[in-house]
């Protein structure tokens, strides 16, 4: 590649860019082409992009810590997180097990105990793995007795997994080591002896960050053997890209292999009568057109949450020993439908109504018992526990409400008040409202606002606007000690949910991916109009925030909408539509973008609304602090190197773009929360700057 030679140093604000120069390399879709002046970037260990990305971390750090709010701001989000944090119990046999955080813990510690009134003891502390806490569990699996627990870690923020196997009555681990596993399920055998569990061929030295993740493979692992043992159970070489699962029913007859192209939520299920001795595979529900999510079974007859038919959601039933008897058993209603539990012998469903939670019991006939009386309008979680309990346990919270776990009695239908956190947070300050506004296509968004009561509408109030709309993922109330100090801080947190997300279910999902993209966009912009028309705030004052999907989200309003919003903050972003699914599990999401080679169609639209190429010279742009972390395997870090470099050179007016780079992280999972502190305070630090607010008296 031929560099042009530039001598690129943006003196803005004192801040002089590290140069990065601009290749002439220039990519042909369908007769098309495409500039991509720093694809020299997606070498992201070269000498070169390390060079830069160490300059471009350097300035955003001597930026973000010269701001004089940075400091109290820092410590404000250590006091009021350091609180005791709890998970709801949930058990396997007579052991019991919950995660819990004495307070400023890097990484919640698994605690087990005999019978739910037991003495409780440390099972996993991940704390001990590393010195600076980057070591974090990620998936674990229970045998059905509670005997035996296998758990994966993840260090630095990658979605890799490393699996052990630990004896819970011990402590101790058994020499099974597994590696080379993302996103993986662990299914026991009935006798404890071993397990399925997914896996991906060894990625090439050097590669693992970046490498594709293509191929995965259900294999088989006897407890005691070394992983070159195992045996290859099930692969689709016809389709490397798709995702496989396995799981066992709770009588170890039949095995359930979920098949998905991506992340598209459609999947297709079959299953294995494990006595057949050659494990035949036979397909279950083979038409990959909606969800087919198994919730639990009793006997050989399995209960599923599917699509088919109700984009909101039903349950049905299938009896595996006669897979051609289905049966419906709880209808669709106008509600989404987000998870199904079948605990006590009922079907507990939980429902979104505008994105906030509501429960129905259901006996196994479809029967409607009663509607759960939750303890106000927010978020619950699933409800845990086993099918012949009498107590579910479930957590609630909003953004005003700390999380706390609530005992469900399945005859009675009353919740009480299991474990509730002290925390430094007077919740009766602060009020949470729900407002609905129209989008560009007159389409009927809802959006949460939190702020302190009685806020003065004036146009004046530093605000956070949040987004994702994508993936089938829902935005739901929940609470966290970050948006809370932005509370304290004077400032209005709202969550708009936009479309491309599931709080309407699967057609409020399509009504956002693919071709109609642009309108996830559309909601969005609509949001921050809403919010200045009815003098929450103004655009001096207003804030874009997103991650991922989200960082995609506000990467694309700020190039469509620059003069819009006064900060952005576009966090470890999908910045290049027409690259994203070259790298990692990019390709994974091809069935909710398109992609640039698949059609012209899609080149089109990816085109129209990709944040990277459509960065214009000359604009205006807000102040900008575009966050990512050095490895990210699961969103490549070349988007946001790319984005920022292209911002720095096409910025016409005297806001900062920044860049700012997390060492010894990932996406987001398993970041220790010393990290986090560090993330909020320097975000928090760049508003106060660059909406020019001050912090309340005695913060």
């Amino acid at each position: 590649m031929r560099f042009v030679s530039l001598s690129l140093l943006a003196l803005v604000l004192g801040l002089a860019y590290p140069a990065a120069p601009r290749g002439d390399f220039v990519e042909t879709y369908f007769g098309s082409q495409v500039p991509d002046p720093y694809r020299w970037m997606e070498e992201i260990d070269s000498p070169q992009t390390r060079a830069w990305v160490q300059a471009e971390a350097a300035l955003s750090h001597d930026y973000l810590t010269a701001i004089p709010a940075r400091t109290p701001i820092y410590n404000h989000l250590r006091s009021i997180y350091n609180y005791e944090k709890q998970g709801a119990p949930f058990h396997f046999g007579s052991h019991y097990f919950y995660t819990h955080n004495t307070g400023l813990q890097n990484q919640s510690v698994i605690y087990t105990m005999n019978g739910l009134h037991g003495k409780p003891r440390v099972l996993i502390d991940p704390n001990k793995l590393s010195s600076d806490g980057t070591v974090s569990i990620g998936g674990a699996s229970y045998t059905e007795n509670g005997s035996l627990v296998a758990y994966g870690l993840q260090s630095s923020g990658s979605d890799w997994e490393t699996w052990h196997v630990r004896n819970v009555a011990r402590g101790a681990d058994s020499p099974d080591v597994l590696e080379w596993t993302k996103f993986s399920n662990i299914a026991w055998l009935k006798d404890n002896s071993g397990f399925y569990y997914e896996r991906y061929p060894e990625p090439k030295a050097g590669e693992t960050y970046k490498a594709e993740s293509i191929n995965q493979a259900i294999y088989f692992h006897k407890l005691g053997t070394p992983q070159s043992a195992d045996t290859l159970f099930y692969s689709r070489p016809d389709h490397p890209d798709w995702y496989l699962g396995m799981s066992m029913t709770r009588n170890g007859r039949y095995g359930l292999i979920n098949v998905s192209n991506g992340t598209s939520p459609n999947n297709e299920v079959d299953y294995v009568d494990m006595r057949d001795p050659k494990h035949t595979v036979h397909p279950l529900f083979s038409v990959n057109v909606a969800q087919y999510n198994e919730i639990d079974d009793a006997g050989n007859v399995a209960y599923f949450l599917t699509t088919q038919n109700a984009p909101n959601g039903r349950v049905i039933a299938v009896d595996l020993s006669n897979p051609g008897r289905k049966r419906a058993i709880v209808p669709q209603i106008s509600n989404a439908l987000e998870n199904v539990d079948y605990v006590g012998g009922r079907l507990i469903a939980g429902y979104l109504q505008d994105g906030r939670s509501v429960a129905r019991v259901y006996d196994t006939a479809g029967r409607l018992i009663r509607a759960v009386q939750l303890p106000g309008i927010g978020h619950i979680s699933s409800f845990s526990g086993q099918p012949n309990d009498r107590i579910a346990f479930y957590t609630f919270a909003n953004y005003t409400t700390p999380t706390a776990i609530y005992a469900f009695n399945i005859a009675t239908g009353k919740s009480t008040v299991y474990w509730k956190p002290r925390i430094k947070f007077n919740a009766s300050q602060y009020t949470t409202k729900l407002v609905f506004y129209r989008s560009k296509d007159g389409t009927r968004v809802p959006m949460t606002i939190a702020a302190r009561k009685g806020v003065a509408l004036n146009g004046n109030n530093p605000t956070i606007l949040y987004g994702y709309g994508g993936f089938d993922i829902n935005i739901t109330p929940s609470f966290s000690t970050f948006i809370a100090t932005w509370l304290q801080m004077g400032g209005i947190y709202a969550v708009a949910n936009l479309r491309g997300g599931a709080e309407y279910g699967e057609s409020w999902h399509e009504a956002g991916m693919l071709s109609h993209k642009q309108k996830v966009f559309d909601d969005f912009i609509a949001a921050a109009e809403y919010l200045i028309a009815k003098n929450y705030t103004s655009t001096p004052k207003l804030a874009i925030k997103g991650e991922s999907n989200g960082g995609l989200l506000v990467g694309a309003v700020e190039v469509q909408r620059p003069s819009l919003f006064g900060v952005a903050l576009p966090g470890v972003g999908v910045l290049d539509m027409l690259r994203y699914d070259k790298f990692t599990v990019g390709h994974g999401w091809i069935p909710e973008y398109g992609c640039a080679t698949c059609s012209a169609a899609q080149f089109k639209t990816l085109l129209a609304y990709s944040p990277y190429q459509n960065v214009k010279a000359g604009t205006h742009y807000p102040p900008t602090l575009i966050s990512t972390a050095d490895h990210d395997d699961r969103v490549f870090p070349a988007h946001s190197f790319k984005f920022a470099a292209a911002m720095q050179n096409a910025q016409a007016g005297d806001a900062p773009i920044l860049l700012r780079v997390d060492l010894k992280s990932g996406h987001g999972g398993g970041k220790p929360i010393s990290k986090v502190f560090d993330d909020y305070a320097d975000t928090y630090a760049f508003l106060v700057k660059n909406l020019n607010f001050t912090l309340p008296s005695g913060f």
